[in-house]
């Protein structure tokens, strides 16, 4: 059964001002999927997830990262308050296999900022949802699978130590929907392959 994977920080010192400074500094590192034939939509909500959108806007197809992820800041600076998150529903590019063969293709992920006011269970201020822990696992019989299951979750371990360095974070960690430990259901996918270590 797949689990979802995600990333959630704590700011030091977070105000709403330093917040969107810290979701820009985000946007910055984040690698845009170069494939995608859809822009980014951005969706700002106020106290709850459950309330009305405040905005929605999708953004064009653009080479231009560092002036989609302005764009972004832009559009949601106008709405965001210590009571309000936006999402960006985006793209990266990841190894997919579509049935006969292995591609790099754009894989849905969530882009999160909340403000302090906002109805938060987990209480983290800048969220990543990276979809699906399968994107990340090996399966077995499939062909290629451990190496590129290896190749997306170096993407995702690089994103991390961006974030970690680019981000001022009081605390961060990255965890699983269901509460598994990651590293554990890593451990056991990997257990049912036997590696050919040569004579």
């Amino acid at each position: 059964m797949t689990d979802r994977l995600l990333f959630s920080g704590r700011l030091k010192g977070a105000t709403s001002t330093t917040t969107l400074r810290q979701f820009g500094k985000m946007l910055g590192v984040f690698p845009f999927s170069k494939l995608a034939q859809r822009g980014p939509v951005l969706r700002v909500y106020a106290i709850a997830l459950s309330e009305p959108l405040l905005m929605e806007r999708e953004f064009p197809v653009s080479e231009d990262t560092a002036g989609i992820s302005a764009d972004i800041l832009s559009a949601a600076g106008e709405f965001l308050k210590s009571d309000c998150a936006c999402e960006i529903d985006t793209f990266w590019d990841l190894w997919q296999y579509d049935g006969s063969e292995w591609n790099l293709r754009p894989a849905a992920i969530t882009l999160a900022c909340y403000g302090a006011g906002f109805e938060n269970e987990h209480d983290d201020h800048l969220r990543i949802e990276f979809g699906p822990d399968a994107r990340f696992l090996p399966v077995a019989g499939l062909e290629g699978s451990p190496r590129m299951g290896q190749s997306n979750l170096k993407s995702l371990l690089r994103l991390v130590a961006d974030l970690e360095r680019a981000l001022d974070l009081e605390s961060r960690k990255v965890w699983s929907e269901s509460g598994a430990n990651f590293a554990d259901v890593l451990k056991q996918a990997l257990g049912t392959f036997t590696f050919d270590r040569g004579a």
